[in-house]
């Protein structure tokens, strides 16, 4: 069902693509639109990728707005499907909301450093050189497995498990399914693990073995933080993001079928 939100300022950001630029264009002409500062809503215009661009700079800037994607870009896995014409202010205003919150790692380096970085879609532990990653893996306080021999491990959010997540051959997740998925990249021991559901209010904890002999990155999104000795993850409910979809949107049609491509 879709809902009345009663926004009347929108922004519009567009993606530097010829197609998203020519949507942008078209927009411009039939709807007044404001400053980000100055928005109830956003309107994003261009692909999956744009549209996380978009969200990671709100939460930088800490100019949190819900946001109605517009797909320009190829899968728009997080976006609507555009059509020229139609009065955006009126779908808006009937779109449903999907509340979705990112990842906050916590990383420490093997020379005392600590970053910390959010993540819409997954976080990842990678190995640097040719040598394989062993990690150990805590779940609330709780080693679960104390050395994972792999190529990396993950933890995807529901708006990231159709990306690295799915190529990884994780789960797909609903986005208003409240879960995480823990998922190993190529294991190699224990040999028959091959990732685990959580729910989203559990924490983690990630030791590198041997960080010298086998250095490990931990990547937020796009963020890279090299030669890690522990990562530690939760959801930072704080800085829930609002999702905007139009009803009946194939959205959730696209994330069954999609487990049942061959």
């Amino acid at each position: 069902m879709g809902s009345n939100h009663g926004f009347t300022q929108l922004a519009l950001l567009a993606s530097e693509t010829d197609r998203a630029q020519q949507a942008a264009s078209e927009l411009a002409e039939v709807h007044d639109w404001v400053a980000l500062e100055e928005a109830d809503a956003v309107v994003v215009v261009g692909g999956d990728g744009f549209m996380l661009h978009t969200l990671h700079g709100m939460l930088d800037a800490g100019t949190i707005r819900p946001v109605y994607g517009i797909n320009l870009g190829t899968v728009g896995f997080l976006m609507n499907r555009y059509r020229a014409g139609v009065k955006l202010l009126d779908k808006i205003n009937r779109s449903r909301s999907i509340a979705i919150a990112p990842l906050r790692m916590e990383a420490v380096t093997q020379t005392g450093e600590h970053h910390v970085a959010c993540a819409i879609n997954e976080v990842s532990l990678l190995r640097e050189t040719r040598q394989t990653a062993k990690i150990e893996v805590t779940v609330d306080d709780k080693v679960r497995i104390r050395e994972l021999v792999c190529d990396g491990v993950l933890v995807a959010t529901p708006a990231g498990s159709t990306a690295y997540n799915l190529s990884a051959n994780g789960p797909i997740l609903p986005l208003d399914s409240q879960l995480l998925a823990l998922t190993p990249i190529s294991p190699f021991r224990p040999r028959r693990w091959r990732g685990a559901i959580l729910p989203d209010r559990a924490t983690m904890t990630f030791r590198v073995n041997e960080p010298d002999k086998r250095p490990v990155s931990a990547v937020a999104d796009q963020r890279e933080f090299r030669d890690i000795a522990e990562v530690s993850l939760e959801i930072a409910s704080d800085s829930e993001l609002t999702l905007l979809f139009d009803p009946g949107h194939a959205l959730d049609e696209r994330i069954v079928a999609e487990q049942f491509v061959t």
